[in-house]
């Protein structure tokens, strides 16, 4: 049996402010399309189904259309709530959606109540963890302490324990998927934080006994262990994501358990750039022609911050949505300089001048200035005239 371990599909999210539900909508297709083509008999959603609890309705209304050709592609479909989800909301219908082979794992309850999955004369326990929040949680698991290690220690005891039940009356293979954030992990800008300080990093030895933890949370795909991989999401959600290989983790899965595991991937509109350079380089080097169709993070390293910069950047680069200025070849401790500016001000314009050479490493041109004195002129006469 193929099995496809995937995470984070963020429905909904916007990306610095521009919609993404037509590219998240092409992502689905083709893993519509993989599904089929590869006769995938399962596939593990392990947590932030949606960006927020509550999720616009054609959003909702795309995850129902997936899950509905995912199953007549003959796929079981078993997903858990992550931090971004709303459980409840998410768990809504799970009986009846479990007699169409898809099999929601959001409330503490079901820990123990695998999804089995049957390969041969064996078959294969699927534990689903929902994302769980130690202080809601930590009395009801009968946890060690209200922190993200004991809560999904006392988590990952109950799914042990059925599976150590199954295992003596016959050949059961286990996988778990959890919502968390696993030791060895490497981190993005885009993940919301589960705890402050990194205090609550779980610990891969928790995940012992299992033949292999589908985790997600994490936006890059990687493994932290042969048997312990995150899959990342399937689309970019920062630029500190531009460089990561999105997609998810195939599993192959036969009678005598876990056979290979190999990343899969496929070609997505949503494509990320990031530019440095000078203005003119930008405009001129051929060499940046494949980031005219990308959504670009631009650096400008220009001595001075060139006028109406992102209008004339976005005439070549359309999508351009950030723009940040690291001047190049210029020397000079700027809080020691503009503290003495401030001080040796003769006027409030030359105050107000200093500012602006300050702030964006170009001093104010004439016109600037004409304009600056006119409005302090104008502050001026209004102060006079109370």
């Amino acid at each position: 049996m193929k099995i496809l371990h995937t995470s984070d599909w963020h429905l909904g999210r916007s990306f610095h402010g521009v919609g993404m539900l037509a590219a998240q909508t092409a992502w689905l297709d083709g893993l519509v399309e993989c599904v089929e083509s590869e006769g995938v008999g399962a596939v593990l959603i392990a947590g932030d189904v949606y960006d927020r609890a509550l999720p616009a309705v054609d959003v909702v209304e795309l995850l129902d259309r997936t899950l509905v050709r995912l199953a007549e592609a003959g796929a079981q479909v078993i997903i858990t709530s992550g931090n971004h989800d709303s459980a409840v909301r998410l768990g809504f219908a799970s009986k009846l959606l479990e007699r169409g082979g898809v099999h929601l794992r959001t409330r503490i309850e079901d820990i123990a109540s695998p999804v089995l999955l049957p390969i041969g004369d064996a078959h294969v326990a699927v534990y689903g963890l929902p994302y769980l929040e130690p202080r809601l949680v930590a009395e009801a698991l009968g946890a060690s302490g209200a922190g993200h290690i004991p809560v999904t220690a006392a988590a990952l005891d109950r799914a042990r324990e059925d599976l150590a039940r199954r295992r003596s009356e016959g050949t059961v293979h286990a996988i778990v998927m959890a919502h968390t954030f696993a030791g060895g992990g490497a981190p993005s800008e885009s993940e919301r934080l589960l705890s402050v300080g990194g205090l609550d990093v779980v610990p891969l030895a928790l995940f012992e006994g299992f033949d292999y933890a589908a985790l997600g949370h994490l936006h890059g795909r990687q493994e932290l262990a042969p048997g312990i991989r995150y899959s990342g999401s399937p689309l970019a959600y920062s630029f500190s994501e531009a460089r990561q290989a999105k997609g998810a983790w195939m599993l192959d899965v036969g009678p005598d358990g876990i056979t290979s595991i190999s990343p899969i991937g496929w070609p997505s509109r949503h494509r990320l750039a990031v530019l440095r350079g000078t203005l003119e380089e930008l405009l001129s080097d051929g060499a940046h022609s494949d980031a005219e169709s990308a959504y670009c993070h631009i650096t400008l390293t220009d001595p001075e911050r060139p006028q109406r910069a992102m209008e004339r950047l976005r005439v070549r680069f359309p999508l351009a949505v950030a723009l940040a200025f690291d001047p190049q070849g210029v020397t000079r401790n700027a809080v020691a300089n503009y503290s003495e500016r401030v001080a040796s001000a003769r006027s409030d314009l030359d105050l107000c001048c200093g500012f602006l050479d300050h702030v964006r490493g170009r001093s104010a041109n004439e016109t600037e200035q004409a304009a600056l004195a006119e409005a302090l002129e104008a502050v001026r006469l209004a102060e006079v005239s109370r």
